[in-house]
């Protein structure tokens, strides 16, 4: 990096700002967070190592909000160390008359110490517990904090937590800022390499959440990623003037608008003495499900909260008001649900209110508390949606019309599930013929295998262990459902006999505590085909059965590619790769053993003999109906020595979009993303 990069750039803060060691609170010490990391940043795992980049982040946003900071910088360094700097008003260096220590010592290691709890200094924050930058330098082996005020800047630098000397005077700066680089500590965490791809979509997420903020991310990690031309370029730079507006153009890249004109309002409310900004965009798409996003204080409520219901409620009744005004509806009566209107809704809602009074359930803050949150976003957005549908009243017709085609096809959904689930109760819940139920009742011990075929569900049968594995076979492929309504999925029998066999409804009536197994494994041939069926069957289970997925019920099977024999020596590969390691090694083993008799003898082996290997029996599985029972227990089956990929959402955007890509009707973007990602599919069957 640069000499210049590295120092900090001026940023133009407001005078009448009062920011100094009294603004900053103390509450009580560091000390836990070595002992019991997953409290405070989720987990010591990919996600958990992230979370000191967002802690980081967060801080200079924070100083963005208050309207302080215009720039903020985030270099990926060597050694795994995160550099991020701002050019807000710098962290405090004067003395703090409660810990008797540098302010800014302070805030690094002191739990619960910030400029958020009490001062008038950051009005609205995503820091609401103080947490952030004290446990970023508790969980690293090492953190330097440089911080630019008053023409001065200042220097300290920290091991574990602890200070390793008192804040410095470095040199004369220009404007102010701070500078945060630390590197996680290896014994807290699982993996120390940060992921650039998820530093990416986070950083762009609240790029457009703060509009007008110039962010820059640089991966500056080695010089092999810099020389590797076919990885991502080293510098990118997020600047988004229009907000969640251009957030919602983003989100619907791959989908076909139904208007043109995006709703967007902003607005400050006071509820009962407590002032919320409010500010939300939304359009609607040809899609079939719903994009929802909520957001408090630039923090991704991901189960939503407050906000997201009086959102949610506005835009039901808002709908309806317009509908019964406008004659849309034949009968008097009625109405659009909620699930009606929000078809093919893709929306971002985004509150601000004072950190002082931000209310989260749990300390991941996924989910948001506070009630004056649902008042000001039902008002604002009720009184703006009704002005909106009334200008641009083409839209409206046009968003009136998806809603109605939706309530219709949710009737006839409802008439099909319904008839699903009573064939079953009429046949007393007897489950599908082809089904080979476990004797286990115990949801928790019980697993089903979902395989490719009859021929495969026979070997399974056979090969299973009863007591707790029972085997379902699906004869070809299944629906896409991606752009399938629900009655038209259930027209598909093996659809219906995977609904019976898994015992708690699907969509809306899906009943957790109804579900027969707690390990649903798809178990599909090592072909292309069988990649197909595998993705289908993920497609269904992620717009259907999202519980399911969420709750980690769901697992691929890893079946061999390969059965390879010497003598009495059997060994299973899952690659050409490994299978190439095992003959090499079996060819060793031989080659050595001839020497060794050779030797016993007084002779040497000639190249040539020492080239006579013979005695390998390679078979390619092409399915798994090809393996006999034994076989399929032994590699695919058996708790024991099988391999098992749980089927997790660490990015439900990314999910969906990806979904949206892979199994929807636009051509382009699929081909696109296929001729993207073709030279990284292995053992691709022709």
């Amino acid at each position: 990096m640069a000499k210049k990069q590295e120092k900090i750039k001026s940023g133009n803060a407001p005078a009448e700002a009062s920011y100094t060691a009294k603004d900053i609170y103390v509450l009580e010490g560091l000390e836990p967070v070595r002992k019991r990391p997953g409290m405070y940043i989720g987990s010591t795992g990919i996600d958990g190592l992230h979370h000191l980049i967002w802690e980081v982040f967060d801080n200079s946003v924070d100083e963005a909000m208050a309207g302080h900071a215009k720039n903020i910088a985030i270099t990926l360094l060597p050694k795994n160390r995160v550099r991020v700097v701002d050019d807000g008003r710098g962290i405090p260096v004067d003395v703090h008359k409660q810990t008797k220590k540098s302010a800014l010592e302070t805030v690094l290691t002191t739990l619960h110490a910030g400029g958020k709890f009490g001062s008038d200094a950051y009005k609205v924050s995503g820091g609401l517990h103080g947490v952030g930058v004290s446990v970023v330098n508790a969980l690293s082996t090492w953190l330097k904090a440089e911080v630019c005020r008053d023409n001065q800047q200042y220097s300290q630098e920290y091991a574990r937590g602890i200070a390793q000397h008192p804040v410095k005077k470095v040199g004369k700066c220009g404007g102010s800022g701070t500078a945060i680089t630390f590197e996680p500590d290896p014994t807290i965490f699982e993996k120390t390499d940060f992921d650039l791809h998820r530093i990416l979509d986070h950083i762009r997420q609240q790029a457009y959440l703060t509009a007008g903020i110039r962010v820059a991310i640089i991966d500056n990690r080695d010089e092999k990623t810099a020389a590797d031309k076919t990885s991502l370029a080293h510098s990118y730079s997020f600047y988004f003037q229009g907000g969640i507006v251009a957030y919602v153009t983003y989100l619907n890249r791959n989908e076909t608008p139904k208007h043109d004109n995006i709703f967007y309002v902003s607005k400050e409310i006071d509820i009962d003495g407590r002032k919320v900004y409010v500010e939300t965009a939304f359009q609607y798409t040809d899609d079939m499900t719903a994009k929802e996003l909520a957001f408090a204080n630039n923090i991704y409520n991901q189960e939503g909260g407050t906000h997201l219901t009086g959102f949610r409620t506005a835009l039901t009744r808002a709908l309806n008001d317009y509908a019964k005004k406008n004659e849309f509806f034949k009968k008097d009566d009625e109405t659009l649900t909620g699930d009606d209107v929000r078809e093919g809704l893709t929306a971002v809602v985004s509150v601000k209110i004072q950190n002082s009074t931000l209310q989260f359930e749990g300390q991941t803050k996924s989910k948001l508390g506070n009630t004056e949150a649902r008042s000001a976003v039902e008002q604002v957005v009720g009184e703006a949606l009704r002005e909106w549908l009334e200008k641009y009243g083409r839209d409206a017709q046009e968003i009136i019309g998806k809603a109605l085609l939706a309530q219709k096809a949710r009737k006839a959904a409802k008439a099909a599930r319904d008839t699903v689930l009573r064939k079953g109760a009429l046949e007393g819940m007897m489950l599908p013929g082809k089904l080979a139920d476990c004797q286990s009742k115990d949801p928790s011990q019980s697993e089903l295998f979902i395989v490719e075929g009859d021929s495969a569900g026979g070997s399974a049968k056979q090969g299973r262990d009863r007591k707790f594995q029972a085997i379902l076979p699906l004869r070809g492929k299944i629906l896409n459902v991606e752009r399938a309504r629900l009655d038209k999925m259930l027209a598909s029998k093996e659809v219906r006999a995977l609904i019976i066999a898994l015992g708690a409804a699907i969509g809306d009536e899906f009943d957790e505590k109804k579900l027969r197994y707690h390990r649903i494994i798809i178990a599909t041939d090592a072909d292309v085909d069988g990649a197909h069926i595998r993705t289908l069957l993920m497609t269904l289970f992620y717009r259907f059965f999202p519980v399911i997925v969420e709750r980690g019920y769901l697992y691929i099977a890893t079946p061999p590619l390969y059965r390879i024999q010497a003598g009495k020596q059997i060994f299973y590969t899952y690659s050409d790769e490994e299978r190439d390691t095992v003959i090499t090694g079996i060819k060793k083993q031989k080659v050595d053993t001839k020497r060794q008799k050779a030797a016993a003898k007084g002779k040497e082996l000639s190249e040539e003999e020492e080239g006579e290997v013979s005695g390998i029996e390679i078979q390619r599985y092409k399915g798994l109906g090809e393996m006999n029972p034994s076989q399929l227990w032994e590699t695919t089956m058996d708790p024991e020595r099988r391999t098992l990929r749980q089927v997790r959402i660490d990015d439900a955007a990314a999910a969906d979009h990806i979904f949206d890509i892979l199994m929807g009707d636009e051509v382009l973007p699929r081909k696109k993303f296929i001729q993207t990602h073709a030279k990284a599919v292995k053992n691709l069957d022709i």
